[in-house]
């Protein structure tokens, strides 16, 4: 649907030219909304946006939200998506990581103040760690380390929650959480380095396909337009649903079944190489999205062969 003029929104994405955020971009600026797109390019890349920039209402800027951003335009709606999500991203500069999830979280919501508009936080399932509670409602503290390779992402996610709740009390400012699990789908980068990357490289390659420990670790995957309806139902959602929002799949799987499901859809053999456990783990993830049914009208759509083929052609281009 169309938005006409006097509803016509100025929506900030930072992590625009990322995976989620160059998909949530161009669905923005086809709902009719005026984009400005904010990315360092870290992990991000400007091909993720060649769409984009063919749209008059779009603006795109590189910029690293650790240094503040100043704008004399009226912003509506902040997107704050920016931050690595890969373990392999993450981890190189675990320091850089955490700054991110606190100086730019801070100069964001700062921005926010400023401008008098709602922000949205991108958060993410890792704070559960390796929950206890299975499947995990939002109410579910976590099970984390502070001092593990991971710590920087998680205790990082767990910190802006808590600066989005304190500007939240303490300047009424208007946010939104949301909690995203494992999402898949096309613009996922080659070196991404998680689950569904590495088993479709090596299937379509015909190479063995890793698993770690003996593959019955848990996940679920939630194709990236199901996940950019639920940020946006979010945003969009009344001012007083201020709570975290788990957005994701229900559909629990192993990885050995994902991995047998990728093999067979490249017509690969099945062939597994198998290696430890990365430190910290999680054995499984899965979430509980009462609240995103209830709240938001919202629940998956795409199907996991659906979504992986789109998924696979992607890759079959780029490789």
């Amino acid at each position: 649907m169309k938005f006409e003029l006097d509803i016509m929104k100025t929506v900030l994405i930072t992590g625009a030219a990322g995976f989620i955020g160059s998909h949530l971009t161009e669905r923005l600026l086809n709902d009719g909304h005026r984009v400005i797109g904010i990315d360092n390019l870290f992990t991000g890349s400007k091909d993720n946006l060649k769409e984009a920039s063919k749209h008059p209402q779009f603006t795109f800027i590189e910029h690293d939200i650790i240094e503040e951003f100043c704008s004399h335009k009226k912003i509506n709606q902040i997107y704050n998506l920016a931050c690595p999500a890969s373990p392999i991203h993450y981890q190189e500069n675990p320091i850089y990581t955490i700054k991110i999830n606190t100086i730019g979280v801070i100069n964001m919501l700062e921005l926010a103040r400023e401008k008098e508009a709602r922000i949205l936080q991108a958060s993410t399932s890792e704070i559960y760690g390796d929950p206890e509670e299975h499947p995990q409602k939002e109410e579910y503290r976590g099970n984390t380390s502070t001092i593990g390779p991971r710590a920087c992402y998680d205790e990082g996610k767990r910190c802006a929650e808590t600066l989005f709740y304190d500007y939240h009390r303490k300047y009424n400012l208007e946010i939104k959480i949301a909690r995203i699990f494992n999402t898949y789908g096309p613009r996922m980068s080659l070196h991404d380095g998680r689950a569904v990357c590495n088993f479709i490289i090596q299937a379509l390659k015909k190479e063995p396909v890793t698993l770690y420990g003996k593959g019955h670790q848990t996940r679920s995957f939630c194709f990236v337009s199901d996940l950019v309806e639920g940020l946006i139902r979010l945003m969009e959602a009344p001012g007083k649903v201020t709570s975290p929002i788990n957005l994701g799949n229900t559909k629990e799987q192993t990885m050995r079944e994902l991995a047998e499901l990728i093999i067979e859809m490249c017509d690969a053999k099945k062939r597994f190489i198998f290696s430890d456990l990365p430190e910290d783990d999680p054995r499984r993830r899965c979430p509980d999205i009462t609240k995103a049914k209830i709240l938001l009208n919202w629940k998956p759509r795409i199907a996991i062969r659906e979504g992986l083929k789109k998924t696979i052609d992607y890759f079959k281009e780029r490789i």
